[in-house]
């Protein structure tokens, strides 16, 4: 075992040396004009002289290279826009080049950026997300047929923190309570009720509690530095297990909102609710949704249900 050690360690290390200048070799050259930028280094480019504060070394770069930068974040090129005139020029003149989003590696598990308005590709199925958002759901009308139910759903919220400070206290406590949790609830309430004409969750069940904090957990994992986002030949490793609970995580919450949105369509196709249309059916019946399997389609719209 001892041979087999000191034998493999210096072998893995010139495999993994010569990827890496294989890698080096064979990237495209990017020879094109591009704007100009600070120099960086080999594999990791400017990654490293980002610093702490990023967006203040980018304002000290804008000192020497001007409003538009160039760099190299590992393998990944970057152009950075710092003042109006320059941002303008891009969004009017170039705005389809430009987009696309760069999707994190985490946020693609389960293809949950292929379900969000935010994070989709530029195209057929993203104007679909756009049409529904702006025609069904972000529009005066509907918000104006909804005061009383957001009404509601606020005073739920009030009367749930009343009673768990009071248990609390009860309890000998000082009565303190989570309110980002209740937030969240409140939030989560309101989606399902313009969605699914429901409550979806209460603060005493258990199950909210389990989605709240895999939820937490997704976004606290959506806003993490990923280094296999720079180097995209280390996706596959996931060397830092971000993909892995990412998947494990998001994968709860798609189940807890696939059952609502499950258990509402087999209510309707039963013929127990004759309420008027709600955007779950908006989304069911939409030609993009109609093209997927049931699978995909439920994924889709769960991914839309997910704050």
């Amino acid at each position: 075992m001892e041979w087999a050690l000191t034998s493999i360690n210096p072998l893995t290390i010139s495999i993994f040396a010569g990827v890496v200048l294989l890698i080096l070799f064979l990237r495209p050259k990017n020879s094109g004009k591009k704007p100009p930028g600070p120099k960086g280094v080999p594999i990791f480019g400017n990654l490293l002289q980002l610093g702490d504060l990023p967006h203040e070394t980018m304002y000290k770069w804008k000192q020497t290279y001007g409003p538009v930068i160039w760099l190299k974040l590992g393998e990944v090129y970057t152009m950075v826009v710092q003042d109006a005139a320059s941002a303008s020029e891009l969004f009017k003149k170039h705005d389809l080049p430009f987009a696309d989003r760069k999707v994190p590696d985490v946020l693609t598990a389960y293809d949950f950026n292929q379900g969000t308005l935010g994070m989709n590709q530029f195209g057929g199925h993203w104007r679909v997300l756009r049409r529904l958002c702006s025609m069904e759901f972000l529009v005066n009308k509907r918000m104006n047929e909804t005061t009383e139910l957001r009404h509601r759903i606020r005073d739920n919220m009030e009367r749930w923190i009343l009673e768990e400070s009071a248990a609390a206290r009860a309890q000998g406590g000082t009565g303190a309570i989570q309110l980002s949790r209740f937030l969240f609830l409140l939030a989560f309430n309101l989606v399902g009720n313009l969605m699914l004409s429901r409550d979806l969750l209460e603060a005493k069940d258990p199950e909210s509690r389990e989605f709240f904090d895999c939820m937490n957990k997704v976004l606290e994992l959506a806003g993490t530095p990923n280094i296999a986002d720079y180097l995209p030949y280390l996706k596959w490793m996931d060397p830092a297990s971000m993909k892995r609970n990412m998947t494990k995580n998001l994968g709860r919450t798609m189940k807890i909102s696939s059952k609502f949105i499950q258990e509402r369509l087999n209510n309707r196709k039963a013929g127990k609710f004759q309420e008027k249309k709600i955007f779950l059916m908006c989304c069911w019946s939409t030609r993009a949704m109609e093209k997927m399997d049931q699978t995909g389609s439920l994924r889709r719209i769960s991914t839309l249900l997910s704050p």
